[in-house]
């Protein structure tokens, strides 16, 4: 993925499809859908209102599939164009039905047509360094009905605050909060450009601090484990979280944009 794509990775954890209601139920009941220059970046849903500002398509398109932005396939302008969609959740409706009503949002709005295709390709397996992990069990949070919030900052800060550096940040890695290894995994793997494989065991939320720039000078990110010098974001992974970053071939799917408007729809 280009740098505008890496650098504008919104995380929001969000669990597979769960829902008992039939399909036709699984959409917003009203949303905003309008393109804006890049500025803040937001990302949240909380409670019950999905927010996503000034970012990519290929943000949402990764929160509607549950995909990693890098095995996303379409045309340029998904990493360049940005966004603000806005849509309320039907009361009653859960976090785990978003991703759906995101799919059909994209479909109505964008006329999104898509398919996945699944590839041989080389990644990551992230396993526990044999140190253990450098980080602790997030608190349990408070019953809040499905709430749940993810924003994009600059600075870290409560549960689901990820920030991540900009092409003009030298490279510069942030992701804090109460995360699951499965959103540590796509953070990483927007990062590398590789699929990471969550295989921790860890199950739940930890609180993460991970904040690293590249030494001026440093190997690339993707360096093998093995003989990753200290300025690589995957020895860096490995010395602030203590987990491993292995080199491991992965059959991995990746979502074809076929066709997708540039122009939404009006609200």
């Amino acid at each position: 993925m280009n740098t505008c794509l890496a650098s504008a990775i919104a995380l929001a954890a969000i669990s597979a499809l769960a829902s008992q209601n039939s399909p036709s139920q699984l959409k917003f009941e009203v949303a905003s859908v309008k393109r804006v220059e890049f500025g803040a970046v937001e990302s949240s849903l909380n409670p019950g209102i999905l927010t996503l500002k000034s970012l990519p398509l290929t943000v949402a398109l990764s929160q509607a599939f549950k995909l990693p932005m890098d095995q996303i396939k379409g045309p340029a302008w998904l990493d360049q164009d940005c966004f603000d969609i806005i849509a309320r959740m039907p009361e009653g409706s859960t976090k785990d039905q978003m991703p759906a009503m995101l799919q059909a949002l994209l479909a109505d709005r964008f006329k999104l047509v898509e398919h996945t295709e699944s590839h041989p390709r080389e990644g990551y397996a992230m396993v526990v360094d044999k140190s253990g992990p450098k980080f602790k069990e997030a608190e349990k949070p408070k019953d809040t009905g499905g709430e749940f919030s993810g924003r994009l900052a600059t600075s870290g800060g409560g549960r689901g605050v990820v920030a991540l550096g900009r092409a003009n940040s030298a490279g510069r890695v942030v992701f804090k909060g109460a995360l699951s290894m499965e959103l540590v995994t796509r953070i990483l793997s927007g990062k590398l450009g590789a699929p990471v494989q969550d295989l921790t065991g860890l199950e739940g939320e930890y609180q993460i601090d991970f904040d690293w720039t590249p030494d001026p000078g440093s190997v690339p990110a993707t360096a093998d484990t093995a003989s990753a010098p200290a300025g690589s974001l995957v020895a860096a992974v490995r010395q602030i979280l203590g987990l491993r970053l292995e080199r491991r071939d992965a059959q991995v799917e990746t979502l074809v944009i076929d066709h997708i408007e540039r122009v939404p729809t009006e609200n």
